[in-house]
């Protein structure tokens, strides 16, 4: 069996075991009372079962040990252990909330093991500020506090409907299509895993009535893990795509593209709780999807918006690629756009909404253009057409074992 035929396959047995796992995930957390409560700063009215990790682990679970029954990789067992205990810490999380310090401490203890037993991280700038193979001294160091910080961003952006598995498939997308250009099978493989497995997942969530479940902090912490395998391989000189080097692509420039709307939104939301005395981990309604729900958009609407603005960043690294930038200037445009689509446009918007005249009471009725996007945002509700009722009857079907209107 070729690669190509490998890679078809391992990505679509993890999707048909997620979709089959996902009925009994959803009896067991409605049977079990393992839900994600209403509260002021959460966007749902209704508490929801939240066991979508298991779901998505399942996927990941089943594909990464047909993948490694057909192409052996030391790194895949290690992986594998690595998403199994984060998957485990998060889930746990979910039902009983730990404390903020212990999963730390996890996540730091996780990232240096998959260092140590693989010898991936990040070793070398690839030609960024003339800067190539890194020492252990600054590399394992780096590596661990980006690797906590991508996990603790990936977990982050879990606030509406399809945005974490959307961004997830979107961010492993970008990734095969790298790993594929140098063939890298094993990580080709593994990326198409990750979308197979989010995929039942993803529909569910967005389209799902009486099926509707959270993927929880077991999922968001395994997918940020994932994450950071990902970004370890390809910032490693142990990894195959030092050979872009050659074509003068900046690979921290193209990590950093796709990783931009996580990172730089966390990085935006942390500095600004910093700046007004707050703890950085203290929660509050100030992420860039609380900003499409105020302007009246839907959960996937907000999801497919902001996965664009992620997707434009791409698309501005690969064209600045094309025009023949040097590898730093590459990764300058992508830090300048990822604040602008992050820092830029949140602030920008809030203006638009505090700005415009006054009504009676007082209050800023907002501007024309904030207007205009509230227009766009409540054209996204698109739950009365006819089109989302047959998605929505499908993922609310029959098999799924669950009566009545709602789960709860």
């Amino acid at each position: 069996m070729n690669n190509t035929c490998i890679a078809i396959l391992v990505g679509l047995v993890a999707m048909v075991t997620s979709g089959m796992v996902f009925p009994w995930a959803l009896r067991f957390a409605i049977k079990h009372g393992i839900v994600d409560n209403p509260n002021a700063r959460k966007l749902q009215r209704v508490p929801v079962p939240v066991f979508g990790g298991v779901v998505v682990y399942s996927g990941i679970f089943t594909g990464g040990w047909l993948l490694m029954l057909l192409m052996p990789n030391w790194m895949l067992i290690v992986g594998w252990i690595a998403i199994t205990i984060m998957m485990c810490i998060g889930t746990w999380d979910d039902m009983r909330d730990l404390s903020a310090t212990l999963r730390f401490a996890v996540e730091i203890a996780l990232v240096l093991a998959f260092i140590g037993a693989t010898g991936i991280y990040i070793d070398d700038f690839h030609g960024l500020w003339g800067i190539h193979e890194l020492p252990p001294a600054v590399g394992v160091p780096l590596s661990v506090f980006i690797g906590v910080g991508v996990i603790n961003a990936v977990n982050l952006i879990d606030g509406v409907d399809g945005y974490s598995s959307g961004y997830g498939m979107l961010a492993c997308g970008c990734f095969a299509i790298a790993f594929w250009s140098v063939w890298s099978p094993v990580m080709v493989c593994l990326a198409l895993i990750v979308i197979g497995a989010l995929l039942p997942f993803f529909m569910h969530n967005v389209f799902g009535a009486k099926s509707r479940m959270f993927i929880g902090d077991g999922g968001t912490l395994m997918l940020g893990m994932m994450m950071v395998v990902m970004l370890f391989y390809s910032l490693s000189g142990k990894g195959k795509l030092d050979t872009m080097e050659e074509m003068n692509i900046s690979i921290t420039a193209f990590v950093l593209a796709v990783l931009c709307i996580p990172v730089f939104d966390t990085l935006r939301v942390m500095t600004l709780r910093i700046l007004r005395g707050k703890s950085p981990f203290k929660p509050d309604k100030t992420h860039l999807h609380h900003l499409f729900i105020d302007m009246g958009f839907s959960h996937l609407g907000a999801a497919i918006f902001i996965l664009f603005l992620n997707s434009l960043v791409v698309l501005l690294w690969l064209v600045s690629w094309q025009m023949g930038a040097s590898i730093d200037v590459q990764t300058y445009i992508v830090m300048a756009s990822g604040m602008l689509v992050t820092f830029g446009f949140y602030k920008f918007m809030k203006k638009q909404q505090n700005g415009g005249q006054l009504d009676e009471e007082g209050y800023p009725e907002g501007t024309t253009l904030w207007y205009a996007m509230c227009k766009v945002g409540n054209w996204t509700h698109r739950e009365n057409k006819r089109s989302w009722r047959i998605m929505r009857h499908l993922m609310d079907g029959p098999m799924l074992g669950v009566k009545g209107k709602s789960p709860l």
